[in-house]
């Protein structure tokens, strides 16, 4: 804040100026007194000059817009504390375009998916698109690139190249911190990314399912301070009590908020925030996004104005942006008028005092550009897809949903005369190969998966947790490879093949993870892709066959992941043949 906009935004607060925008007869929600009042905002270019009561001021001179809100509830800006916006097959762009008309101003994002991909272009890619979005796009860095050494990724990012990014202003502090194994036993190099946040004075985020005890207070003194993985009561009483925040997730894939809001108390709130985690276009449609949140609280009896400081006050305290939060002077005049404490529909919301949305409308903004090609794939073939099993008894990969947690299960299965596997009509069991993209390894991981339901043809994705290799299933070898030469062809996405013939696909050319299109192509895309999926290729209609497949490739969540590099037992942290 210059000079000049200091002393008008005084001179605005004091009544020796007018004010640019007025709202009158809003009912504000003071997230400090924890109170709902009816006051007047005025707005003085971004920023809030004064919360009053009404009729104080006579606005005469014609040049301040005056905006009656009949009533309605002026929220804060909502503020979404992790979000992957890659999950979204959306660019930040084309994402803000659906999550600003809900009431999203402001969002904390971890580009792990992109800068798996394409290191430290990815996230100079991402600070751009950040740079000329109207939502607020804070980042923050990622920790574990590549995830685990149990895969090929795009990059290998130590304590060493994350040091001038860390420097930046723009990134908050150090993403989630998924290897929680290696702070436990004090891994030199994630030791070293933590002292490097440290002498940042940036904060450290936390990925830490199922830790407890000892080992949780072991994560904890290397001041990890939030985690959004609590699935259950007892794990956010434990993380709260050790003063960590707990980021309240509602995703696309994991729906932990209804699970969770019964061990929100008075006592507690104040360090628990919300946050997706992961969002789609499908998912933003049923359920909204920070806003839906809330009409979740409240329908599971939350105090309103509670739920409001989880999704506003808390998360700017959190994250340490003190210009936002709350409706107060010399604060960013991120405001969201909604009808009701109900369903929490926003009629309004502004960004910097500047009226962005009205009614659902968006602010239009141009596409972003692609990466460049992000595919180097070596020594593909049909042939390569050839599973040697040489026994009729294997280990199969199976799929449980709802969940992203697979089983480990053995199976009887048919082989031919060389000893390779083959399907058997009628079986659900079939074939899954990751092939790495990254660095022209030639690697192929091969492996066997059952109730996903694929009784024909073959399903390819490049968006395939963490590293974001091809994975592809199918029935068929030929239209396996049909699908990956497809997708290798179209930049990445999505690509269904049946008897040779592609019959839907999504093209995802920035990284092979998202595009510039916008939330509407993206959703019919995705429509047609679960409609073709379930209908002619016979995917178990429980699922969702993109998301679904792309984490049968993740190596850190359990029982049994494919890699690159082969068949993972999570539980027992290592590779594993396929047959027994």
């Amino acid at each position: 804040m210059n000079r000049k906009t200091l002393t008008k935004l005084i001179n605005v607060a004091s009544g020796k100026a007018e004010a640019d925008i007025v709202i009158q007869n809003g009912i504000i929600a003071d997230v400090y007194s924890g109170r709902f009042v009816k006051k007047e905002i005025l707005i003085a270019g971004e920023y809030i000059a004064a919360v009053l009561d009404p009729k104080t001021r006579n606005y005469t001179n014609g040049k301040t817009e005056i905006f009656d809100a009949g009533g309605q509830f002026v929220l804060p800006g909502l503020i979404d504390s992790h979000i992957h916006i890659e999950s979204s097959y959306l660019s930040p762009l084309a994402l803000e375009r659906i999550l600003l008309p809900l009431g999203t101003t402001t969002i904390i994002a971890d580009p792990h998916e992109i800068m798996n991909v394409s290191g430290l272009l990815g996230l100079d890619y991402m600070l751009k698109a950040a740079a000329r979005a109207v939502m607020d796009i804070k980042i923050m860095l990622p920790s574990c690139v590549p995830s685990t050494a149990f895969e090929n990724a795009g990059a290998i990012l130590e304590a060493e190249a994350l040091a001038a990014p860390l420097g930046n202003d723009r990134i908050l502090g150090l993403a989630e911190l998924m290897n929680y194994p290696g702070v436990i036993n004090c891994d030199e190099k994630v030791i070293d990314k933590i002292l490097l946040a440290k002498a940042k004075g940036k904060i450290i985020d936390g990925h830490s399912p199922g830790l407890t005890g000892s080992e949780l207070c072991a994560y904890r003194a290397a001041e990890v301070l939030t985690d959004h993985e609590c699935t259950t009561r007892e794990e956010l009483e434990e993380r709260l009590s050790l003063g960590m925040y707990v980021l309240l997730r509602q995703g696309a894939v994991c729906h932990d908020l209804r699970t969770l809001i019964p061990a929100v108390t008075g006592e507690n709130s104040r360090r628990c925030l919300l946050c997706s985690d992961d969002c789609q276009p499908m998912s933003l449609k049923e359920q909204g996004h920070i806003s839906g949140f809330l009409r979740i609280c409240v329908e599971e009896g939350l105090d309103p104005m509670t739920a409001i400081r989880m999704a506003t006050l808390n998360s700017s305290e959190c994250y340490r942006l003190y210009d936002r939060g709350g409706i107060a002077p010399g604060l960013r005049a991120d405001l969201v008028i909604v009808e009701d404490l109900k369903h929490f529909k926003a009629s309004r919301v502004y960004v910097k005092g500047t009226l962005y949305s009205e009614n659902g409308g968006y602010v239009d903004a141009p596409c972003d550009k692609a990466l460049g090609n992000s595919f180097l794939v070596k020594d593909f073939s049909t042939k390569r897809l050839e599973l040697p099993v040489k026994t009729s008894e294997a280990w199969v990969i199976r799929v449980i949903p709802g969940s992203i947690v697979t089983g480990k299960v053995k199976a009887q299965v048919a082989i031919d005369e060389s000893g390779n596997y083959i399907h058997s009509p009628g079986s659900n069991i079939a074939k899954i190969a990751v092939i790495e993209r990254h660095r022209g390894t030639g690697n192929i991981g091969l492996g066997l998966i059952s109730g996903y339901g694929i009784h024909s043809g073959a399903i390819a994705s490049s968006v395939a947790h963490d590293s974001h290799n091809i994975i592809v299933t199918g029935v068929s070898d030929e239209d396996m490879a049909a699908a990956v030469h497809r997708l290798i062809a179209i930049g990445g996405g999505a690509v269904l093949v049946k008897a040779g013939q592609v019959i839907e696909e999504m093209p995802l050319p920035i990284g092979g993870l998202m595009t510039g299109e916008g939330g509407d192509w993206v959703l019919a895309k995705l429509t047609a892709i679960n409609e073709k999926a379930v209908a002619e290729l016979g995917v178990d209609i429980r699922l969702d066959p993109i998301v679904t497949l792309s984490f049968m490739s993740l190596p850190v969540i359990g029982q049994l992941k494919l890699t690159d590099m082969g068949l993972f037992d999570v539980d027992s942290f290592e590779f594993i043949p396929l047959a027994m």
